[in-house]
């Protein structure tokens, strides 16, 4: 059994107040911990994957504030205190600063980061 927290979690991308940190939990499954600032908009930084927007399952839960998910279906609203599951297809939108702690498939999460990465240096 293990057990993680935000500040022994590794840090895998950071600036202009994003804070988004993962390490493999075991299972094929990562745990990320995620800060999002008011107005991070994350639509630009998934261009070019499938649809434009992030095919990666997530489960996780909001600790603080709200953000809009953009779908191909349309608009959704998660506010703290929600747990949620995030199917393939989508942008999220921190309508205000958000904190979530989240588990995706390792392999899966590990190409969109990369590809997020990628978006960034260019």
């Amino acid at each position: 059994m293990t057990a993680f927290t935000r500040e022994g979690t590794p840090v895998a991308i950071e600036g202009d107040g994003l804070d988004f940190r993962m390490r493999e939990a075991g299972g094929g499954m990562t745990v990320a911990f995620l800060h999002l600032p008011k107005g991070t908009d994350m639509a630009p930084a998934l261009k070019g994957l499938e649809g434009d927007l992030c095919p990666c399952p997530h489960w996780g839960y909001l600790l603080r504030g709200r953000l809009r998910m953009r779908t191909a279906d349309g608009d959704e609203i998660y506010e703290a205190g929600q747990a949620y599951y995030w199917g393939p297809g989508h942008a999220p939108e921190a309508l205000e600063d958000v904190d979530i702690v989240e588990f995706s498939p390792t392999e899966e999460f590990t190409a969109v980061i990369d590809h997020v990465k990628a978006q960034a240096a260019g």
